[in-house]
Formats: C-alpha cells, sequence, structure tokens
C-alpha cells in the first residue's frame, strides 16, 4: 500500500480539489464585496431570488471570504485541518440543503438545482471529501503510533 506522500494521484486530486473550493470561494467573496450590484445582475438565478441588498450580498461575501480561507489555511497547517475544513462544509452543506428545500417547498423551480449545482452543491460535496480524507488521514497517523 502506498502512503499519501508517495501517491502523486491522490496528492494532486487533493490539492485539486482544496484549490477548487479555496479559490471559488475566496474568489466569490471578493467579488461579493468589492461589487456587489454586478455580483447581484451577473450571478445566473441571483436576480430571481428577491431584491438587490448591498448589506446582504457583502454579508455573504464575507462568509464566502472566510469559507475559502478556511480550506486554504487547512491545506497549510494540518493540525488544524479538520476543524477549519469541517466548520467550513457545515456552512456549506447547509446552504446546498437549503437550495434543495427551497426547490421542493415551490419556492424555486427544479432547473435550480443543476444550475446551482457548481456553485453550491458542488463546493459542498468537496468539503464533505475533503473533511472526511483529513479524518481518515488523522486516525491513520494515530493508529501508526499506537
Amino acid at each position: 500500500m502506498t502512503t499519501f506522500e508517495s501517491n502523486r494521484a491522490a496528492r494532486a486530486v487533493i490539492l485539486l480539489m482544496v484549490a477548487f473550493n479555496g479559490l471559488l470561494l475566496s474568489l466569490n467573496g471578493l467579488f461579493m464585496l468589492i461589487a456587489p450590484l454586478t455580483w447581484y445582475e451577473l450571478v445566473p438565478g441571483v436576480t430571481d431570488t428577491g431584491f438587490f441588498n448591498q448589506h446582504f450580498v457583502r454579508d455573504i461575501g464575507i462568509i464566502q471570504l472566510m469559507l475559502g480561507a478556511a480550506f486554504i489555511v487547512g491545506l497549510a497547517k494540518p493540525e488544524r485541518r479538520i476543524g477549519l475544513w469541517a466548520a467550513a462544509t457545515l456552512w456549506l452543506s447547509a446552504h446546498a440543503l437549503f437550495h434543495f428545500w427551497e426547490v421542493a417547498a415551490g419556492i424555486c423551480a427544479p432547473s435550480a438545482i443543476p444550475r446551482d449545482f457548481p456553485a453550491v452543491t458542488l463546493p459542498a460535496l468537496i468539503g464533505i471529501a475533503l473533511t472526511l480524507w483529513a479524518i481518515r488521514r488523522a486516525r491513520a497517523g494515530r493508529t501508526a503510533f499506537a
């Protein structure tokens, strides 16, 4: 069995997943903070959710920026990884479930699910996979030293 350190493919997949969440969330958050009206008008489906509210868009922008930072810092700080990634993933998962609830409740059309998938559901799924991977690695490390 090869270790993670010697498995380039596994290392590349993990780095790609962290980069996707870290960069997507951070850049989206910065966009929301710097140009909230432009973000509101450009992101598909956002105008269907209600009137523009600069304060609300910027509030969520701060959250997105912090979530992205959690994934990036978690990559650099393995001892903090599980907590950072789990906390970020909890918010991302709740956000994704809320989008599904809106469809189930008839607030949004079913077409919202595939439209929102890349920016809402996929980051949650990636977060879940990364957090479970980090937990598994931490347990394997403890077992190796037992």
